[in-house]
This record gives C-alpha cells, sequence and structure tokens, in this order.
C-alpha cells in the first residue's frame, strides 16, 4: 500500500543499521583493518592539503584541483567510517531518521562533487596535452577557483534535491537498514510511499551529475590518446601519458565501482558483494587517491622533503635552546 507524500507524519524516527552482520566472527579483525584505513585516509589527504599549502612548486591548477580532491575523500570518509566502525564494534548502530537523511546528505555532496571535479580535471590533463600553447590562458586562477566554488555549489544543490523529495516521503518502516551507510535505495525501502516518481527524477538528477560527466572524461581522454598516439618518439609518448595516468587510475576506481553498484540491477546481485563495491568508492578509493597521485610525483616528493627538513631543523633548534 501507498500513501500520499508529505501529508502524513513520519511512523519511524530512528532506524538501525545492520552493516556487515554476516562478519561477527571477523569483527576485531575487521574494525583493526578500518581503524587503519581510516587514518591513513585522514593522513594522507590531510598531508596532500598541507603540502599544497606550504610548498611553492605545487601552485599549479592540477595541484590545486587534487588538494580539492583530497577534500571530497576527507568528507566521505568522515561522514561514513566512524558510524560503520560503532556499527562493527557494537553489531549495529541506531540513528534517528533526521541522522540518516544527514548523512546521506554530506555523502551525496561530496559524490557528486567528486564527479564534476573528475571531469574538469579531465579537461585539465587535455588541455595540458593536447592544446599546451593555450593552457596557461585558460587555466589560470580565476578559472580554477570560479570552477570549485561552481563544483560546490552545484553539488549542494543537487543534495538538497534529493533531500527535498525524500523529505516528502512517508516512512513507516521496517526501521532496518541492511547496510553500513544511509544510501539512497536503503532509505527508499523504509518508504511506504509511492516512490516510482522519486526515482525518475533521481535517475535524471544522476545523469546530469554523474554520467554526464563521465562522458567528458571519455571524450577528453578519446582526444588525449589520439594526440599521444601521433608523438613520434617513446619518451615523448611515455612522458605524456606519465601527465595524466593518475588521473586516469582514480577515475578507473570511482567510476568503476559506482557503475557496478548503481547502474546494474540489484536484484539478484548479492548484498555483501553490494556492500564490498560501496566500501570501495566510500572507505579504499579514498585511502588510494593520495597514493595515486604521490607515489610517482616527483614534485610532491620534493614538497615532502623540504617540509620533512624544516620541521626537523626547527625541532631540532627548540631542543638546542
Amino acid at each position: 500500500m501507498s500513501f500520499p507524500q508529505g501529508t502524513l507524519p513520519n511512523n519511524i524516527t530512528t532506524i538501525v543499521l545492520l552493516g556487515f552482520p554476516d562478519v561477527h566472527s571477523f569483527n576485531f579483525l575487521f574494525f583493526s583493518l578500518l581503524i587503519i584505513l581510516y587514518f591513513g585516509t585522514i593522513f594522507g589527504n590531510l598531508l596532500i592539503m598541507s603540502l599544497y599549502l606550504m610548498s611553492k612548486n605545487l601552485q599549479s591548477p592540477m595541484y590545486f584541483f587534487i588538494t580539492q580532491l583530497s577534500l571530497y575523500d576527507l568528507l566521505v570518509t568522515t561522514d561514513i567510517v566512524p558510524i560503520l566502525l560503532h556499527t562493527i564494534l557494537y553489531g549495529g548502530t541506531t540513528m534517528t531518521l533526521a541522522s540518516c537523511i544527514i548523512q546521506f546528505f554530506f555523502f551525496v555532496i561530496s559524490e557528486s562533487s567528486e564527479c564534476l571535479l573528475l571531469s574538469v580535471m579531465s579537461y585539465d590533463r587535455y588541455l595540458a596535452i593536447c592544446n599546451p600553447l593555450r593552457y596557461n590562458s585558460i587555466m589560470n586562477y580565476t578559472f580554477c577557483v570560479t570552477s570549485v566554488d561552481i563544483i560546490w555549489l552545484v553539488g549542494f544543490i543537487v543534495t538538497l534535491c534529493y533531500v527535498f523529495l525524500i523529505n516528502n516521503l512517508y516512512f513507516c518502516g521496517p526501521h532496518v537498514i541492511d547496510h553500513f551507510f544511509c544510501d539512497f535505495e536503503p532509505i527508499m525501502q523504509l518508504s511506504c510511499s509511492d516512490t516510482s516518481i522519486i526515482h525518475i527524477h533521481i535517475l535524471i538528477l544522476s545523469f546530469f551529475f554523474a554520467m554526464l560527466p563521465f562522458i567528458i572524461i571519455v571524450m577528453s581522454y578519446t582526444y588525449i590518446v589520439s594526440t599521444i598516439l601521433k608523438i613520434q618518439s617513446n619518451t615523448g609518448r611515455h612522458k605524456a601519458f606519465s601527465t595524466c595516468s593518475s588521473h586516469l587510475v582514480v577515475v578507473s576506481l570511482f567510476y568503476g565501482t559506482i557503475l557496478i553498484v548503481y547502474m546494474f540491477p540489484t536484484k539478484g546481485q548479492s548484498l555483501l558483494l553490494s556492500k564490498v563495491l560501496s566500501l570501495m568508492y566510500t572507505v579504499v578509493t579514498p585511502l588510494l587517491n593520495p597514493i595515486i597521485y604521490t607515489l610517482r610525483n616527483k614534485d610532491f616528493k620534493e614538497a615532502f622533503q623540504k617540509v620533512k627538513y624544516v620541521i626537523k631543523e626547527s625541532i631540532h633548534n627548540v631542543f638546542s635552546v
């Protein structure tokens, strides 16, 4: 039975997140692993942001966008992981319906903004490789800051649309979500309203703010690959590809799991598999992004060595006084 949207008071005020009830025998190991991943994510992304602010060598458009990516990763990690850790430790988490929607709000704003940012970063790589003479004139400070401001604004508006649509639903139960965070479909399962209209609205929004950026990324890399293949020397091709390989890996990790989880039918898909894939883009990818961008990056390595030297000298001066 369905109820008219927004006309009845909600029948449930609290919900229970089950997390991973099938891995109770490995709870301590799973909890310990997540703690390590969580602090690794926080440290890695804060390190990237700190190095960008402290090093003059990193004051370029691409590194500016990487720091924004780190900010989105920190947002989604701090939104999801603490509650996940509590769920694993206590075998479940009880939270209010409002808290659930708030968690969903920050999840959507970080993920939708990341989709848009990755498309802007692909455009940055396109200009650097396919049109290098115009790179500095287009990718200036004003363009970069304006792009990020627009991404935050659009991400916020999209998220408000999601929350507004969800808030008009009547929630009557069950009050249990068999997931480790408040995602869209688990929230829909709590509602007794007709959700067909909201699914259509969400599908349209998802196309413009998830699939359209992905199409832009694919088109950018089509031109990039075409340009790289025209370079005569192997050294030139390798150098050109190395400037965008990190971004390509990040895009593949992020969109690979997103497409599998949200674009393929969930019926018949293992619930545990869906949770594991969700862990990939909410926990694992935010950890890997700073590693991927810094592992073979000379600028980040040099900046880290300089900062480490400055800190070491400062500590030495303090203790030598």
